[in-house]
């Protein structure tokens, strides 16, 4: 039996770009720069005709788009002729450990490798090994399902976090990786900052799984988080959800067409993840802004006022919801909130005020971005404090998910950038 066998995180035939320039084939995930078109159009003038990710992708801006349709049978063919063409070289049963340099020069530590998709569930209060921290818009899974359901292959962006305060998983694998295979080494695109990668030998592996066996036991993590015959947590998703949820929901769909007894190798049951250990010195928990596009500010702000027993302008005791505008700025304090954090106060009534009135919203990693696009008539943006990355374990735990998009783990151009990839079809 491996030594993976009952753990949710396993080694996966790994494929890597071959005969191509990295710096070009390797672009940032497609859920940023949303609502910044020239983010993507400089992408596409840095890569050119050059074999790239981006050709194997859609950003998610792309998503409504009227040639959506078009797009997507263009990034399958892609797929199609990069395999026929031989573009890929494959890595069998292989984990790869990855040290990212970031913008900031800090130093993020992950390993790549695949998670049993029967081992994880994004319903709030699930008993899964591996769950979401924020809630699932089940909106946002069908036009992903559309990119993922015919493609041949998956690239990730999806993150997973191990609360791992003794750095028994990932660290010790910086000491060993001279021993390893070094099988990349560059410099990422649009401050995206270097990125190296090695693949683990035998005996790496086994002390990975060792390490997590560890983690995943009842009884140690009952007694690290105070809980009484609670379900093991061993992961729980940094960036990425959707992502995953898309890959479950396909998974689910081939279930369904599958015998039982085949099921355990369908290549759709697994999906390509880095793991990291959530108390890595890179890892800051910045917060995610909101903008809103084609509303009259103050009439959000009073709509606000009123929605909110007791709320009032400027900062007090309770919830502060700082919102600024074209020619405008301040705050709203909400006394008594019935959410544990601002994101759940403000989340739940933008959800309920764009029911029922026109504008959009977007979700904006950086305060400056968020500035920057709420200085144009018709748009305002809320500034969001940070959560403590050692909450969101225990919160988890107890609480179920957190409200969606309440975080982020650094800034857009720290996110992962797609490079490997694994096929999903047979």
């Amino acid at each position: 039996m491996s030594a993976f066998e009952r753990l949710p995180f396993r080694p996966a035939d790994i494929l890597l770009p071959q005969n191509c320039d990295y710096d070009k084939w390797s672009v940032v995930a497609c859920d940023q720069y949303t609502s910044q078109p020239e983010y993507w159009q400089r992408v596409e003038e840095t890569v050119g005709s050059a074999p790239s990710a981006l050709r194997l992708i859609l950003p998610e801006s792309c998503l409504d788009g009227p040639n959506v349709e078009t797009d997507i049978m263009e990034v399958n063919t892609t797929m199609t002729r990069y395999l026929r063409e031989g573009r890929f070289r494959e890595l069998p049963d292989c984990l790869i450990y990855v040290e990212r340099r970031l913008d900031n020069l800090r130093l993020r530590r992950g390993i790549v490798g695949m998670v049993d998709l029967e081992q994880y569930d994004y319903e709030p209060s699930s008993p899964a090994l591996v769950r979401a921290t924020e809630g699932t818009v089940l909106s946002r899974i069908p036009p992903r399902v559309a990119v993922r359901k015919n493609a041949p292959l998956e690239l990730p962006h999806a993150m997973l976090l191990a609360d791992d305060p003794g750095r028994t998983v990932v660290e010790p694998l910086a000491e060993q990786k001279g021993r390893f295979e070094k099988l990349y080494d560059f410099d990422l695109m649009e401050r995206g900052g270097h990125i190296a990668g090695w693949k683990l030998d035998a005996a790496a592996m086994e002390q990975v799984a060792a390490a997590l066996t560890d983690l995943s036991d009842p009884a140690a993590f009952n007694a690290r988080y105070g809980t009484r015959d609670a379900h093991v947590l061993l992961f729980a998703m940094g960036d990425g959800n959707h992502s995953l949820a898309t890959a479950k929901e396909c998974y689910e769909r081939q279930k369904k067409l599958t015998p039982r007894e085949q099921w355990a190798g369908l290549p759709a049951r697994f999906a390509l993840c880095e793991l990291v250990n959530l108390h890595d010195a890179s890892l800051e928990f910045e917060p995610i802004h909101r903008v809103l596009f084609g509303v009259e500010p103050e009439v959000v702000v009073e709509a606000l006022l009123n929605a909110c027993p007791g709320a009032y302008r400027g900062e007090g005791d309770g919830h502060v919801l700082r919102y600024l505008y074209q020619n405008g700025r301040g705050a709203v304090t909400v006394p008594h909130p019935d959410h544990q954090l601002e994101v759940g106060t403000l989340q739940t009534f933008l959800d309920a005020y764009l029911r029922g009135h026109k504008g959009r919203i977007d979700y904006i990693h950086g305060s400056d971005v968020a500035r920057e696009l709420a200085a144009l008539p018709g748009r305002m943006a809320f500034l969001l404090p940070a959560m403590g990355k050692e909450q969101l374990f225990p919160t988890v735990i107890h609480d179920g998910v957190l409200p969606r998009k309440t975080f982020s783990m650094g800034q857009a151009h720290d996110k992962r950038f797609y490079l490997e990839a694994r096929k999903i079809r047979v």
